[in-house]
C-alpha cells in the first residue's frame, strides 16, 4: 500500500557547521514542485543549496541543484521509496559551513534529513479508486443511484440516450461487490461498459448531467 503525508514535516541537521533543513510534504506532481523550490529559494536566499525529490509516479525526479552528482536529490527520493510513499516532495536547504563533507557524508546528510523529517509526519493510506461504467433502462436509474450512494461511489457522468449510461468511482476494495450487486440487481437489464472508452466519448460532459 502507497501513502502520501497530511501535512508538511520538518527536520534540521547541523554537520560540521553546514544546515541542512529538510521539509517533507505532500505535492501533486512535477510543477507544484517546481514551484515549491522556487519559493524555498526565494525564503532561503543565501542557501548555497536547495535540493529536491518528488515521488509522484510517472512526474517523480530527483535534483541536485549544484551538489556533485548523485549526492543529494537521488538520495533522499530512495528514502520517500523506502516509506512506500506517493505524492510527496522532499526538499532540503543546505547553508554550506565552510567543511567539505564529502561524497559519503552528503549522501549520509541528506538521507537523514528527510528520514528524521518523516518521522514526525503524519502518513495517510492511499486507496486505489477503480472506475466502473454501466447502462440501464431509465426504469432503473433510481435504483441505480441509490446502490451508488450506499457503496459510497462517486457519479462522475450520466448520458441519457437511448439509455442511462453511468460511470462512477469507487475504492478498489469495494468494487467487486458493488459489481456484483449491480449486475445481480438488474436482473440482465444492466450492461457493464468499458470505463476508459466511456470516458474518453464523454469526457465534455458535466459530472451529474
Amino acid at each position: 500500500m502507497s501513502f502520501s503525508l497530511a501535512q508538511a514535516a520538518h527536520h534540521e541537521l547541523v554537520i560540521k557547521k553546514s544546515r541542512f533543513i529538510a521539509c517533507v510534504e505532500p505535492v501533486a506532481g512535477r510543477e507544484a514542485a517546481l514551484t515549491r523550490v522556487t519559493q524555498l529559494k526565494a525564503e532561503h536566499p543565501d542557501a548555497a543549496h536547495v535540493c529536491w525529490a518528488l515521488l509522484a509516479g510517472g512526474q517523480s525526479a530527483a535534483n541536485d541543484d549544484g551538489e556533485p552528482g548523485g549526492t543529494a536529490g537521488r538520495p533522499m527520493l530512495e528514502v520517500l521509496r523506502h516509506h512506500d510513499l506517493q505524492g510527496v516532495m522532499a526538499s532540503v536547504v543546505r547553508y554550506f559551513g565552510g567543511v567539505k563533507l564529502g561524497a559519503g557524508g552528503l549522501v549520509r546528510a541528506y538521507t537523514d534529513a528527510v528520514a528524521q523529517a518523516l518521522l514526525t509526519a503524519e502518513k495517510i493510506a492511499l486507496i486505489q479508486q477503480v472506475r466502473l461504467a454501466c447502462s440501464v433502462p431509465y426504469a432503473l436509474e433510481g435504483w441505480v443511484r441509490r446502490e451508488l450512494d450506499l457503496a459510497k461511489a462517486q457519479l462522475l457522468v450520466v448520458s441519457h440516450g437511448s439509455e442511462v449510461s453511468m460511470l462512477f468511482a469507487l475504492p478498489e476494495t469495494g468494487a467487486a461487490a458493488l459489481a456484483e450487486r449491480l449486475s445481480e440487481g438488474g436482473r440482465g437489464q444492466l450492461q457493464w461498459l468499458d470505463a476508459k472508452e466511456f470516458a474518453e466519448t464523454h469526457k465534455d460532459n458535466a459530472p451529474h448531467a
